[in-house]
């Protein structure tokens, strides 16, 4: 008799918090989805998730290969933002486990899970949510999650879970990669392994900005898990997102194996090359000012300055006009921006036309400290529903639903103006308004590295630049209140002691 198909269990809750950004994640925002998919049930998930990059479409592949008879629960993800609110954390959470309850005798769990989500009332987002798991499927069915390379790891969560694998890419293009990895990995539980874990929490905090696995020092720490690999060390290096005021904020690593010791020795080998790249994770970064010019005096294009502060993928709004003020100031020619995002401005672009001239006050409305919106007349060049087909490296060919869109221009800079936030991390996110990345002297992309999948083939140069926004370019100049005592907030930098009670 062969043996009766595997049932597996497949859910997904995706969400980066941002603790001091504007914007909070309610249901409208896993429902819209973003740069993921929308809110979806079931079906929906096998429908919309095939061939994408995220790790729930890697899973649905190796599912159909090891012939599991999948059943798919529900699988939602928004846009980094401020924490998730405390309704929709509640509802989801509960559909999630309740769903899982409902289906009977399960071999094992798979969970498509960010790592550094923040809810009202739940700071270990994940943890709260794995716990609860555990508790639903009972202590012998193995649970795998397939969890982002910025994830906050908590004890709670390498408790409850068998086992958690790490993106290995920033940018995040192994997304898909590692859903089949974590996939491999529940396959071995299910087959009777229960391997060791062995966990380590860092004491310093990584910018983003300077976490590239592209170059180094990451580069060559990522290099080892192939190295913990091929001795049969399951390992994951997480380098933390850092703008989450969470107790287990930062970076940290893990490693499972068939004995204790060499799941100890991996983790202790892995933290102590974390510990000593410590003064490698910096970089220059220079005012908007700055950026313009030397785009602008660099022999070829296309320069790409990169709007760190306002990345939609680290919480940002996507809406702040620093970068674009510089380069009106500088009367910066063949320049692109995007994405900025002001519904009311595409909707009033719309209503004019192409070709029509329009007053508006830009974007600016997030309430950033040195931002505002920036009133001007502008050409509209371009319109769109908003229906992108992003099919760079990142996105893996992800359709994005940007809302009604527009390129607007002033003198020589056009904007990419959506109405839904979603990350510039693909060309096609300019070319579906016209215009071509190829073809410009300066690029300003809103993002710290997704851009790099698509952009860096092209790009003459890329400049970091601080212009106003909600994610600082170091964590040491936000107002931390519960972080653990004696974190270092960057690289050599202070550390945290946390504020006087009362």
């Amino acid at each position: 008799m062969p043996r009766p198909a595997r049932r597996v269990a497949l859910a997904g809750f995706v969400h980066e918090s941002n603790s001091f950004a504007p914007s909070p994640a309610d249901i409208q925002a896993f429902l819209q989805g973003g740069g993921y998919l929308p809110l979806s049930r079931g079906a929906q998930i096998i429908d919309r998730a095939r061939d994408v990059n995220l790790p729930v479409a890697g899973a649905l592949a190796a599912a159909r290969e090891r012939g599991w008879d999948l059943l798919p629960v529900i699988w939602a993800g928004a846009v980094p933002s401020a924490p998730v609110t405390a309704d929709c954390y509640r509802a989801i959470t509960d559909e999630l486990v309740e769903g899982l309850a409902a289906l009977g005798p399960l071999d094992g769990v798979f969970l498509d899970l960010h790592g550094a989500m923040v809810a009202e009332g739940a700071p270990d987002g994940e943890g709260r949510l794995l716990a609860r798991v555990r508790a639903a499927v009972g202590p012998d069915v193995p649970v795998v999650a397939a969890l982002d390379l910025h994830g906050n790891i908590s004890a709670q969560m390498v408790e409850a879970a068998d086992q958690m694998e790490g993106f290995r890419t920033y940018p995040h293009v192994d997304m898909a990669l590692t859903g089949r990895r974590a996939a491999a990995a529940l396959d071995r539980l299910m087959g009777g392994a229960r391997p060791a874990k062995a966990f380590r929490q860092l004491d310093f905090l990584i910018p983003i900005a300077w976490q590239a696995t592209s170059t180094e020092p990451a580069a060559g720490i990522y290099a080892l898990l192939e190295e913990a690999e091929a001795q049969g060390v399951g390992a994951s290096v997480f380098m933390g997102f850092p703008a989450a005021d969470v107790a287990d904020c930062g970076p940290s690593v893990i490693a499972y194996a068939d004995d204790a010791a060499m799941a100890d020795a991996w983790a202790d080998r892995l933290a102590r090359a974390v510990a000593d790249a410590e003064p490698a994770f910096r970089g220059e970064c220079l005012t908007p000012d700055q950026g313009v010019a030397r785009a602008m005096a660099a022999p070829r294009g296309p320069v790409v300055l990169v709007d760190t502060q306002d990345n939609p993928g680290a919480g940002g709004d996507s809406d702040t006009t620093g970068m674009l003020r510089a380069l009106v100031a500088a009367d910066a020619r063949d320049a692109a921006i995007g994405l900025i995002v002001d519904p009311a401005a595409a909707a009033e672009a719309h209503r004019a036309g192409q070709g029509a001239v329009i007053d508006l006050a830009l974007g600016g409305r997030s309430g950033v400290a040195g931002d505002a919106p920036f009133a001007a007349s502008f050409t509209v060049e371009a319109l769109s529903d908003g229906r992108c087909h992003a099919t760079g490296p990142y996105y893996g060919g992800a359709h994005l639903d940007l809302g009604p869109c527009a390129c607007l221009r002033i003198g020589g800079v056009r904007i990419a103006v959506a109405s839904e936030k979603a990350q510039m991390a693909d060309r096609r996110m300019f070319g579906f308004l016209g215009i071509v990345p190829e073809d410009q002297a300066i690029l300003v992309v809103k993002s710290s590295n997704h851009f790099r999948a698509d952009f860096a083939p092209i790009a003459a140069d890329i400049l970091t630049c601080a212009a106003p926004g909600p994610m600082p370019v170091s964590p040491a100049g936000l107002p931390f209140r519960h972080l653990r005592p004696g974190i270092r907030l960057e690289p050599g930098g202070p550390t945290f002691t946390p504020p006087a009670q009362g």
